[in-house]
C-alpha cells in the first residue's frame, strides 16, 4: 500500500501533481460532507426523483432497495466529478495527468486500508465488487483447503469456492449455535492441512448482524483462516480488521454508496502474493522476456498490482475512498444510532399487521442492519412488491435475493413455480415461495419507511387498486 498521506480531497496544486490527489472538490462536495443535523439522512443522488403512479400523479420515489444497490452519496458524486477532467492513465504514463491519476489511485487504497483499521503487511487489492473478490480469493487458497461456510450465505460467498472441498454447515438459530456448529466441523477437519472460513458480517435476507470476531477466535484456533463478507455491513457499521481478527474482507462499492462497479479484498498478503495472478496482463507483471525456445518468462508483482492487471478503474476506487471519507466524516455513531431508529420503526409498523411475518434466524431481540425481509399471507411477494412500486413509489425487492437456501429454510420450501402474480401464491396460512425485502441505510429519510409501513397496512387491508400480470417472470401493472 501507499505510505502517502491520505489526500482523497485536496485543492489542485499544479506545480507538485505526484503530491496532489486530486482537483478541488466542488462547492456541493463541501456542503454535503458535513455532519448531518439532527439526525438528518446523508444527501444523496435521487432525492428527488419523481416517479409516476398507476392511478395518477406523481411522487417522490423511496428508494428501499440499499442491499442491493445503494444510492451514491451526493459527496462521491461531486468528488468524481471534480476529478473527471482530470482522468488519465494509471501507472503507465509520465505526463501530468497519468501522475495526478496514478496518486489518486494509491491514495484511495490507503483510505479504504484506514477506513478497514488494516494492519501493518495486509494488502488491499481492488476488484469489481464482492462477488470478484472473493472469487479472486477462491482462486488464491492453497491446494487441498478446505472451506467451510453456513447455507445462510449469498451466493457471493457460497459458490466461489470449486477448487476445494467444501462444507456447507446448517442454518444455526442462534449466534452462540453458530460459533458452536463451526467449532465442531472445524475439529473434524485435516489438522495440518490448510482451511478458510467463510461468513457474512449481516445477512443481505435478515438484516442480522453475525458473531464475526467469535467465529473468528474459533477458525484461529482450529488452524484456520476466515474471510469476511462485509457487503452488507461496511454501509451500515464500522468494520476493523484488526479488531474483528479476521484475515481478510470483501466488500463492494456499489453497497457502500458508490457506483462505478468496483470492490475490495483486503487482508492477509501471503496467499495473494503466492497465488497466480488472477488476471494475466499488463500492470500485474514486473518484467516479461522472450525465451530463446520461443516461450515467455514472466516475473509477476507480489503487491497488490500482481491481481489487477489491466487498466485500473480508477473511478470506482476513488468513489469508494470517497465514501469511506464521508461515512468516517459522518460519524458512525450517529450513523447507526439514527438506523437503528428506522429499523424500530419499521418492525414496530409491520408488527402491526398479523399477516405479516418478519423472516429471522436469531429472534426478534438479535441486532441486526436495515435489511428486513418478510412474507404476507395470501399475498404473491412479486404482486405485492409491484403494488409497493406502481401504487405507492416504493421500491423493494421480491424473490430469494441471491441466497435460496437461507430463505428456503426460513420459509420450509422447496423450488417450486411461483405461479400467476395476479392470484395468491399460496392459500391463507400456507408457505409463501419467496419473500418481500426493505433496506435503508445513511440516506433514507424518514417519510420513506413511514410511507412504507403505511403502504403494507393499507394494501393488506383493502388490496391492490389495480390489476396485475405476469410478464417476462416478473409481476407487472396491467396497461
Amino acid at each position: 500500500m501507499s505510505a502517502r498521506p491520505n489526500t482523497a480531497v485536496e485543492a489542485h496544486a499544479p506545480a507538485a501533481p505526484a503530491e496532489s490527489a486530486a482537483p478541488a472538490a466542488s462547492a456541493g462536495s463541501a456542503e454535503s460532507a458535513a455532519e448531518p443535523c439532527c439526525g438528518a439522512p446523508l444527501p444523496v443522488l435521487g432525492r428527488d426523483v419523481t416517479v409516476p403512479l398507476v392511478t395518477g400523479g406523481e411522487v417522490a420515489y423511496a428508494a428501499l432497495d440499499y442491499a442491493a444497490s445503494a444510492p451514491a452519496l451526493q459527496r462521491v458524486w461531486d468528488d468524481v466529478a471534480a476529478y473527471a477532467p482530470y482522468y488519465g492513465s494509471v501507472h503507465r504514463g509520465a505526463g501530468y495527468l497519468s501522475q495526478l491519476s496514478t496518486d489518486l489511485f494509491e491514495n484511495s487504497r490507503q483510505t479504504v486500508a484506514d477506513f478497514l483499521g488494516c494492519r501493518p503487511g495486509d494488502q488491499v487489492v481492488f476488484t469489481r465488487s464482492t462477488t470478484d473478490s472473493l472469487n479472486l480469493l477462491a482462486a488464491a487458497v492453497p491446494a487441498g483447503c478446505e472451506v467451510f461456510v453456513f447455507e445462510t450465505e449469498h451466493h457471493a460467498s457460497l459458490l466461489p469456492w470449486r477448487d476445494a472441498r467444501v462444507t456447507c454447515l446448517n442454518a444455526p438459530r442462534t449466534p452462540q449455535q453458530a460459533v458452536q456448529t463451526l467449532e465442531r466441523a472445524l475439529a473434524d477437519r485435516d489438522p495440518y492441512g490448510p482451511a478458510l472460513v467463510c461468513v457474512t458480517g449481516a445477512s443481505n435476507v435478515t438484516g442480522e448482524l453475525w458473531p464475526v470476531k467469535e467465529l473468528a477466535a474459533a477458525a484461529h484456533a482450529h488452524g484456520a483462516r476466515i474471510v469476511l463478507d462485509a457487503a452488507q455491513l461496511a454501509p451500515h457499521h464500522p468494520v476493523d480488521i484488526a479488531e474483528l481478527d479476521v484475515d481478510w474482507v470483501a466488500f463492494s462499492g456499489h453497497k457502500l454508496y458508490a457506483p462505478f462497479g468496483s470492490g475490495v479484498l483486503a487482508g492477509r498478503a501471503d496467499w495473494l502474493r503466492e497465488a497466480e495472478p488472477y488476471l494475466a496482463g499488463g500492470g500485474a507483471s514486473r518484467t516479461v522476456a522472450r525465451r530463446v525456445d520461443g516461450g515467455v518468462d514472466v516475473e509477476w508483482h507480489t503487491t497488490a498490482a500482481r491481481h489487477e492487471a489491466g487498466s485500473p478503474n480508477v473511478i470506482g476506487a476513488y468513489s469508494i475512498a470517497s465514501a469511506c471519507k464521508a461515512l468516517t466524516e459522518a460519524g458512525f455513531e450517529a450513523l447507526v444510532a439514527r438506523e437503528q431508529e428506522l429499523v424500530a420503526k419499521v418492525r414496530a409498523g409491520l408488527a402491526e399487521v398479523p399477516e405479516v411475518k418478519v423472516l429471522s434466524l436469531f429472534g426478534d431481540d438479535a441486532p441486526r442492519v436495515g435489511v428486513i425481509s418478510f412474507v404476507v399471507e395470501g399475498w404473491n411477494s412479486s404482486h405485492f412488491a409491484a403494488a409497493l412500486s406502481a401504487e405507492y413509489g416504493i421500491g423493494v425487492r421480491d424473490g430469494l435475493f441471491c441466497a435460496h437456501p437461507l430463505v428456503r429454510t426460513l420459509l420450509g420450501s422447496a423450488p417450486q413455480d411461483p405461479g400467476e402474480c395476479g392470484a395468491p401464491e399460496a392459500e391463507p396460512g400456507e408457505r409463501s415461495l419467496n419473500a418481500i425485502r426493505v433496506s435503508f441505510g445513511a440516506g433514507t429519510p424518514d417519510e420513506h419507511v413511514e410511507r412504507f409501513v403505511g403502504a403494507v397496512a393499507e394494501l393488506v387491508r383493502d388490496g391492490a387498486r389495480w390489476t396485475y400480470h405476469t410478464q417476462d417472470g416478473r409481476c407487472v401493472p396491467a396497461v
